[in-house]
């Protein structure tokens, strides 16, 4: 309980938190009460101790602990975060970050037995500390102290094996000191761990790192011109050259849509069609991967090139419309195509269609984007979930067909668990890689416990249902959520759409999270959403909630 209060400085935690915290998804009858006397029991301690800066008040709803620099080094971390970013050169920044960095020692809440905060609050810490190391070695790099931080840079990258960051930073100071050989011994290392635990290939910074090194390319200046990261707001990545024309290549794993990528070709390629085309749909409904998948298939028919833009930024936030022009490859010969990928709105998109010039312009967002397409033409593909058969070839492309042929039904199973969604069935094929002895049917089993939450893969955000989706509510006005959360757990029919106003759920209908229904029905929800939110109002409320349909 003290451990929940202190990550919470200076704000009401409340009741149902704590409850969770201390007994998790199971209370006893007297857990209220218990808890009362938990509040005595410390205060007593406090007492005895002399502590009396530190005091845990009573408030409605729940407890609040005041603490400031001087009792909680959270707070203090924190405060000389802010002093960095708001430094007045990189040396007082550095400093400040170093001074920041140093108050931690070992392993947060390491003898904090509640599950709830190993899985939540843990991980969340966590990324505080590591996107300052991130930008301590950006500054080094950018200073010429590359010899300094690779120990740094091999204990992180070691470590944290997916984060791209610490391995792009160790990857260009190793080719800084003149060891190209070793430079791309990394790179492959770090590729080849991800398709074969992930199934996915590096992202396009190291991509880009790796063709400078083949071509012995001069790398400019590191940057150095970044501000701090706040711990509360993740930086942005700053504007980089759009990547280099090279072809684009399959997306590993690919599966299935096979209509939906002749639709999308015909349109792409054809003369007289539309210019711009907008993919839609569900958060993890696979609308990024079926993009790279199309360009790739149609690529030969764009001699001027194929370029990908990730509008999205590094935690989804989305980057400027001046950030994104930035990345916009200069007009040349031939016919090109574009792909704007994961926009966050028509007001991020809409600066950058004129610049495109005559490019194919391909764009995959959560939203219709109506704005788009009804000022500059053009056609929306909205996406639906995987059928049966190529969820279950997904899986196969993934894990291997060997390993899902022995178990047929189990694949089935595991499939309609994921709820035919792209990326939970990515994330449940990351589990099956990293743990060679797990059976199928003892994956699905497992998954069907507790499914949103146990979709999720360890130091990756993006490869988590909870974070996912979680970060798609995030973006809605309250109102949105709830309304989110109230047709989730109704049952089908057109009773649901009592759920919330016609335009409120039109509004849900444009963010991605429920669909149009048939006849007699407006609106329906994807069954895996369904189940999510049913997950969501019970972690929420702590109420008992009726099992979603599989």
């Amino acid at each position: 309980m003290l451990a929940a209060l202190l990550l919470h400085p200076g704000t009401v935690v409340s009741t149902d938190y704590l409850l969770r915290a201390v007994w998790d998804e199971e209370p006893p009858a007297t857990a209220r009460a218990a808890l009362q006397t938990c509040v005595l029991r410390l205060r007593r301690l406090f007492a005895k101790y002399g502590i009396s800066a530190t005091t845990i008040e009573a408030v409605p709803g729940g407890y609040r602990m005041r603490n400031d620099t001087g009792t909680l080094d959270l707070v203090l971390f924190r405060l000389l975060a802010a002093k960095a970013r708001a430094a007045a050169g990189t040396d007082e920044e550095l400093y400040r970050l170093r001074e920041s960095l140093s108050l931690w020692q070992g392993q947060p809440l390491a003898n904090v037995a509640s599950r709830m905060l190993q899985r939540d609050a843990v991980p969340a810490l966590e990324q505080e500390r590591l996107r300052v190391l991130e930008r301590i070695c950006d500054l080094e790099l950018a200073a010429g102290n590359c010899h300094q931080v690779l120990v740094d840079l091999y204990e992180s990258g070691r470590r944290h094996p997916v984060r791209e960051r610490f391995t792009e930073q160790l990857i260009e100071a190793l080719y800084r000191t003149g060891r190209q050989a070793e430079a791309l011994a990394e790179y492959r290392t770090v590729r080849d761990r991800l398709r074969d635990e992930l199934g996915v290939d590096p992202g396009p910074g190291l991509r880009r790192l790796e063709l400078a090194i083949l071509r012995s390319e001069e790398l400019g200046p590191p940057r150095a011109e970044e501000q701090a990261p706040s711990p509360a707001t993740p930086p942005a990545l700053p504007p980089v050259r759009p990547p280099v024309t090279g072809g684009i290549p399959p997306v590993p794993g690919f599966a299935g849509r096979a209509t939906d990528l002749r639709t999308m070709a015909l349109r792409l390629t054809d003369a007289d069609g539309p210019r711009l085309l907008v993919v839609s749909g569900a958060p993890g409904i696979g609308k990024s991967a079926l993009a790279h998948q199309c360009a790739h298939q149609v690529q030969d028919a764009f001699p001027g090139g194929v370029f990908s833009i990730d509008l999205g930024g590094p935690e989804g936030n989305g980057v400027t419309a001046q950030e994104a022009r930035a990345l916009l490859p200069e007009p040349g010969e031939g016919r090109r195509l574009l792909i704007l990928d994961n926009a966050t709105g028509a007001g991020q998109v809409l600066p950058l269609l004129p610049a495109s010039g005559d490019a194919a312009v391909l764009v995959t967002s959560r939203r219709g984007l109506a704005a788009v397409v009804a000022t500059h033409g053009g056609a929306v593909h909205r996406l639906d979930v995987l059928g049966p058969s190529e969820a279950h070839g997904l899986l196969a492309g993934l894990v291997g067909a060997e390993r899902i042929a022995a178990e047929e039904q189990a694949t089935r199973e595991l499939a309609s668990v994921c709820g035919y969604f792209p990326l939970a069935l990515r994330i449940a094929a990351g589990r099956l890689l990293t743990r060679p002895g797990l059976s199928v049917a003892d994956c699905a089993a497992w998954l069907s416990q507790d499914t949103p939450e146990r979709l999720a893969l360890a130091e990756d955000p993006r490869l988590s249902v909870p974070e996912v989706l979680g970060q798609a509510l995030s973006t809605l006005a309250p109102e949105l959520r709830e309304t989110f959360l109230r047709f989730g757990t109704l049952d089908p029919g057109p009773g649901a759409c009592d759920a919330g106003s016609g335009s409120v759920l039109e509004q849900l209908v444009e963010a991605g999270l429920l669909e149009d229904g048939p006849p007699g029905q407006p609106y329906r929800i994807h069954a895996f959403l369904r189940v999510y939110a049913r997950w969501l109002a019970r972690e929420r409320d702590g109420a008992a909630v009726v099992p979603a349909a599989r």
